[in-house]
């Protein structure tokens, strides 16, 4: 029975947390998460593109638990393509989004906005929601190719092509894991 309390006490923190996050960010009248021809996250800045199967000089595996990702720090090479297999091994959805502090700032507000129209669950995304016209054919679906939203036990590829030396962070943009720590820092070599 302690056991069933101590998991369920840590899942109701937690949804407070983000209810809390929610209740702050403020709210979009659109709802969108996904732009149309456009990429939400790397159109604010040159971080890299969607890197080539054929072009991926080496594998970094990544475990996202409840709320940390390990390896925390990554080294990477300028111009370097890496292919990133990601695994959710916490009990919530996380985010692995390759990113610079505004960007994931400002992406933080979408997944708030995901929340709240009930598209992004504590430990289930609402694949239905997901798919809903925002207006003006914008839906919240996680399409983006520097990031992937992944359910508790599910794993993920991303393959990634870094650009140029930036001041990156890989994290979670789930409202409340960002601010409780789930950050890494993309490191040039």
């Amino acid at each position: 029975m302690f056991v069933k309390y101590s998991k369920i006490s840590k899942l109701s923190s937690l949804a407070l947390a983000a209810l809390l996050v929610v209740g702050i960010s403020p709210a979009f009248a659109s709802g969108s998460h996904e732009i149309k021809n456009s990429n939400v996250h790397a159109a604010t800045m040159p971080i890299g593109t969607a890197g080539k199967a054929d072009d991926v000089s080496r594998t970094i595996q990544i475990s996202m638990k409840d709320n940390f990702f390990s390896p925390e720090n990554i080294q990477i090479k300028e111009g370097e393509t890496i292919r990133f297999i990601i695994k959710n091994e916490g009990e919530l959805v996380h985010e692995f989004s390759i990113g610079t502090a505004a960007m994931h700032a400002a992406h933080q507000q979408e997944m708030s906005a995901m929340v709240e129209h009930g598209a992004l669950e504590l430990d289930k995304i609402n694949q239905v929601m997901m798919k809903m016209d925002m207006g003006d054919g914008n839906t919240m679906e996680h399409k983006d190719p520097n990031s992937a939203l992944i359910e508790p036990s599910k794993t993920a590829e991303i393959i990634w092509k870094f650009s140029k030396n930036s001041k990156l962070e890989i994290a979670c943009n789930v409202p409340g894991h960002y601010q409780s720590g789930m950050i890494g820092r993309v490191q040039f070599n």
